[in-house]
Protein backbone atom coordinates (compact mmCIF):
# COMPACT_ATOMS: atom_id res chain seq x y z
CA UNK A 1 0.00 0.00 0.00
CA UNK A 2 1.30 3.47 -0.90
CA UNK A 3 2.28 5.73 1.96
CA UNK A 4 -0.30 8.49 2.68
CA UNK A 5 0.65 11.87 1.28
CA UNK A 6 0.37 14.61 3.86
CA UNK A 7 0.58 18.37 3.61
CA UNK A 8 2.13 20.22 6.55
CA UNK A 9 -0.43 21.27 9.14
CA UNK A 10 -0.73 24.91 10.21
CA UNK A 11 0.45 25.75 13.72
CA UNK A 12 -2.94 27.06 14.85
CA UNK A 13 -4.96 24.17 16.31
CA UNK A 14 -2.24 21.79 15.24
CA UNK A 15 -3.20 18.89 17.52
CA UNK A 16 -6.90 19.04 16.56
CA UNK A 17 -5.98 19.19 12.87
CA UNK A 18 -3.51 16.35 13.24
CA UNK A 19 -6.06 14.16 15.03
CA UNK A 20 -8.52 14.78 12.19
CA UNK A 21 -5.90 14.07 9.52
CA UNK A 22 -4.63 10.82 11.03
CA UNK A 23 -8.18 9.67 11.84
CA UNK A 24 -9.19 10.25 8.21
CA UNK A 25 -6.16 8.31 7.00
CA UNK A 26 -6.96 5.42 9.36
CA UNK A 27 -10.64 5.29 8.36
CA UNK A 28 -9.69 5.42 4.68
CA UNK A 29 -7.33 2.50 5.44
CA UNK A 30 -4.29 4.37 4.20
CA UNK A 31 -2.81 2.72 7.25
CA UNK A 32 -3.72 -0.96 7.15
CA UNK A 33 -5.68 -2.32 10.15
CA UNK A 34 -3.34 -4.36 12.31
CA UNK A 35 -0.22 -2.63 10.99
CA UNK A 36 2.05 -0.34 12.95
CA UNK A 37 2.38 3.33 12.16
CA UNK A 38 5.79 4.57 10.99
CA UNK A 39 8.21 5.63 13.73
CA UNK A 40 7.24 8.89 15.41
CA UNK A 41 10.11 10.83 13.89
CA UNK A 42 9.06 9.80 10.37
CA UNK A 43 5.37 10.33 11.05
CA UNK A 44 5.95 13.82 12.47
CA UNK A 45 7.99 14.73 9.41
CA UNK A 46 5.29 13.36 7.11
CA UNK A 47 2.65 15.66 8.62
CA UNK A 48 5.02 18.57 9.15
CA UNK A 49 4.53 18.74 12.94
CA UNK A 50 6.69 18.38 16.02
CA UNK A 51 6.97 15.06 17.82
CA UNK A 52 5.32 16.67 20.85
CA UNK A 53 2.22 17.56 18.83
CA UNK A 54 2.23 14.09 17.32
CA UNK A 55 2.39 12.45 20.75
CA UNK A 56 -0.63 14.48 21.94
CA UNK A 57 -2.58 13.52 18.81
CA UNK A 58 -1.74 9.84 19.15
CA UNK A 59 -2.87 9.81 22.79
CA UNK A 60 -6.27 11.16 21.75
CA UNK A 61 -6.60 8.62 18.95
CA UNK A 62 -5.71 5.82 21.34
CA UNK A 63 -8.51 7.06 23.62
CA UNK A 64 -11.01 6.80 20.75
CA UNK A 65 -9.99 3.20 20.11
CA UNK A 66 -8.56 3.74 16.64
CA UNK A 67 -4.99 3.11 17.73
CA UNK A 68 -3.22 1.21 20.47
CA UNK A 69 0.27 1.82 21.83
CA UNK A 70 2.54 -1.05 22.83
CA UNK A 71 5.46 0.02 24.94
CA UNK A 72 8.74 -0.58 23.19
CA UNK A 73 6.98 -1.76 20.02
CA UNK A 74 5.04 1.14 18.53
CA UNK A 75 1.56 2.38 17.72
CA UNK A 76 -0.73 -0.12 16.03
CA UNK A 77 -3.83 0.58 13.93
CA UNK A 78 -6.88 -1.17 15.37
CA UNK A 79 -9.68 -2.58 13.22
CA UNK A 80 -12.45 -0.05 13.82
CA UNK A 81 -15.06 -2.42 12.36
CA UNK A 82 -14.40 -4.79 15.24
CA UNK A 83 -13.47 -2.40 18.04
CA UNK A 84 -15.15 0.99 17.51
CA UNK A 85 -18.55 2.25 18.69
CA UNK A 86 -21.28 4.40 17.18
CA UNK A 87 -19.44 7.56 18.26
CA UNK A 88 -17.26 6.98 15.19
CA UNK A 89 -20.18 7.32 12.77
CA UNK A 90 -19.85 11.08 12.12
CA UNK A 91 -16.23 10.63 11.08
CA UNK A 92 -17.04 7.62 8.91
CA UNK A 93 -19.68 9.64 7.09
CA UNK A 94 -17.11 12.35 6.36
CA UNK A 95 -14.45 9.84 5.32
CA UNK A 96 -16.63 7.50 3.24
CA UNK A 97 -20.21 8.76 3.33
CA UNK A 98 -21.75 6.97 0.33
CA UNK A 99 -20.59 3.60 1.64
CA UNK A 100 -22.28 4.13 5.01
CA UNK A 101 -25.48 5.99 4.12
CA UNK A 102 -27.65 2.97 3.16
CA UNK A 103 -26.93 1.33 6.50
CA UNK A 104 -27.41 4.57 8.40
CA UNK A 105 -30.81 5.01 6.74
CA UNK A 106 -31.74 1.43 7.62
CA UNK A 107 -30.80 1.99 11.26
CA UNK A 108 -32.70 5.27 11.22
CA UNK A 109 -35.88 3.52 10.05
CA UNK A 110 -35.70 0.55 12.39
CA UNK A 111 -34.48 2.29 15.54
CA UNK A 112 -36.70 5.30 14.89
CA UNK A 113 -39.83 3.15 14.72
CA UNK A 114 -38.95 1.38 17.98
CA UNK A 115 -38.29 4.69 19.70
CA UNK A 116 -41.57 6.17 18.50
CA UNK A 117 -43.51 3.15 19.78
CA UNK A 118 -41.86 3.43 23.20
CA UNK A 119 -42.31 7.19 23.30
CA UNK A 120 -46.05 6.73 22.71
CA UNK A 121 -46.35 4.86 26.01
CA UNK A 122 -43.65 6.61 28.07
CA UNK A 123 -43.68 10.29 27.06
CA UNK A 124 -44.57 12.82 29.71
CA UNK A 125 -47.32 15.41 29.09
CA UNK A 126 -44.58 18.02 28.68
CA UNK A 127 -42.79 15.94 26.05
CA UNK A 128 -46.02 15.36 24.13
CA UNK A 129 -46.65 19.10 24.14
CA UNK A 130 -43.07 19.76 23.06
CA UNK A 131 -43.54 17.48 20.06
CA UNK A 132 -46.58 19.47 18.94
CA UNK A 133 -44.65 22.71 19.37
CA UNK A 134 -41.84 21.37 17.21
CA UNK A 135 -44.22 20.40 14.41
CA UNK A 136 -45.48 23.99 14.48
CA UNK A 137 -41.86 25.16 14.40
CA UNK A 138 -41.17 23.05 11.32
CA UNK A 139 -44.27 24.46 9.62
CA UNK A 140 -43.30 28.05 10.37
CA UNK A 141 -39.61 27.61 9.59
CA UNK A 142 -38.26 30.54 7.57
CA UNK A 143 -35.81 28.34 5.65
CA UNK A 144 -35.03 24.77 4.68
CA UNK A 145 -32.19 24.71 7.18
CA UNK A 146 -34.42 25.88 10.01
CA UNK A 147 -37.00 23.21 9.14
CA UNK A 148 -34.29 20.53 9.18
CA UNK A 149 -33.02 21.67 12.56
CA UNK A 150 -36.49 21.68 14.08
CA UNK A 151 -37.12 18.18 12.69
CA UNK A 152 -33.91 16.96 14.34
CA UNK A 153 -35.25 18.24 17.65
CA UNK A 154 -38.34 16.08 17.15
CA UNK A 155 -36.12 13.00 17.04
CA UNK A 156 -34.19 14.11 20.10
CA UNK A 157 -37.45 14.64 21.97
CA UNK A 158 -38.77 11.22 20.93
CA UNK A 159 -35.53 9.63 22.08
CA UNK A 160 -35.71 11.42 25.42
CA UNK A 161 -39.31 10.27 25.81
CA UNK A 162 -38.71 6.59 25.05
CA UNK A 163 -37.42 5.75 28.55
CA UNK A 164 -34.29 4.05 27.22
CA UNK A 165 -31.06 5.98 27.60
CA UNK A 166 -29.18 3.67 25.23
CA UNK A 167 -31.59 4.50 22.40
CA UNK A 168 -31.14 8.18 23.21
CA UNK A 169 -27.37 7.86 22.85
CA UNK A 170 -27.78 6.00 19.55
CA UNK A 171 -29.99 8.80 18.26
CA UNK A 172 -27.35 11.34 19.28
CA UNK A 173 -24.76 9.47 17.22
CA UNK A 174 -27.05 9.11 14.21
CA UNK A 175 -27.95 12.80 14.32
CA UNK A 176 -24.30 13.79 14.58
CA UNK A 177 -23.53 11.66 11.54
CA UNK A 178 -26.49 13.19 9.68
CA UNK A 179 -25.46 16.72 10.61
CA UNK A 180 -22.15 16.30 8.82
CA UNK A 181 -23.94 15.83 5.49
CA UNK A 182 -27.28 17.48 6.26
CA UNK A 183 -26.85 20.01 3.45
CA UNK A 184 -27.04 17.15 0.94
CA UNK A 185 -30.47 16.00 2.11
CA UNK A 186 -32.69 19.07 2.01
CA UNK A 187 -35.41 17.56 -0.21
CA UNK A 188 -37.99 16.75 2.49
CA UNK A 189 -37.70 20.26 3.97
CA UNK A 190 -37.81 22.50 0.92
CA UNK A 191 -41.53 22.96 1.67
CA UNK A 192 -41.79 23.36 5.47
CA UNK A 193 -45.60 23.14 5.40
CA UNK A 194 -45.50 19.76 3.65
CA UNK A 195 -42.69 18.62 5.98
CA UNK A 196 -44.81 19.46 9.00
CA UNK A 197 -47.82 17.61 7.56
CA UNK A 198 -45.75 14.44 7.14
CA UNK A 199 -44.37 14.77 10.64
CA UNK A 200 -47.74 15.48 12.24
CA UNK A 201 -49.04 11.96 11.60
CA UNK A 202 -46.15 10.52 13.57
CA UNK A 203 -46.43 13.04 16.40
CA UNK A 204 -50.20 12.58 16.72
CA UNK A 205 -49.80 8.81 17.11
CA UNK A 206 -47.24 9.38 19.86
CA UNK A 207 -49.42 11.99 21.57
CA UNK A 208 -52.37 9.61 21.54
CA UNK A 209 -50.30 6.93 23.30
CA UNK A 210 -50.83 4.35 20.57
CA UNK A 211 -47.60 2.34 20.36
CA UNK A 212 -48.39 0.21 17.28
CA UNK A 213 -49.76 3.24 15.41
CA UNK A 214 -46.67 5.26 16.33
CA UNK A 215 -44.41 2.43 15.11
CA UNK A 216 -46.23 2.27 11.77
CA UNK A 217 -46.33 6.05 11.39
CA UNK A 218 -42.62 6.35 12.16
CA UNK A 219 -41.68 3.61 9.68
CA UNK A 220 -43.74 5.34 6.99
CA UNK A 221 -42.28 8.74 7.85
CA UNK A 222 -38.68 7.57 7.70
CA UNK A 223 -39.23 5.70 4.44
CA UNK A 224 -40.87 8.72 2.81
CA UNK A 225 -38.26 11.23 3.97
CA UNK A 226 -35.49 8.86 2.89
CA UNK A 227 -37.07 8.67 -0.57
CA UNK A 228 -37.18 12.48 -0.77
CA UNK A 229 -33.62 12.82 0.52
CA UNK A 230 -32.28 10.50 -2.16
CA UNK A 231 -34.46 11.77 -5.00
Amino acid sequence: MDEPLAQPIARHGVVDALVARIRADVLAERYTPGAYLPPERDLAARYGVTRTSLKHALVRLVETGLLETRHGVGTRVRDYRRDAGVDLLPFLVVAAGPDWLPEIFQARREIGALIAARAATHATPEQRERLSDLVAEVRAAPSTDAAQRAECEVHRTLAAACANRVYALLVNSLLRAYDEVRHLFTGPFSDPVAAAARLRRLVEAVREGDGPAAHAAAAAYYAETERLMLA
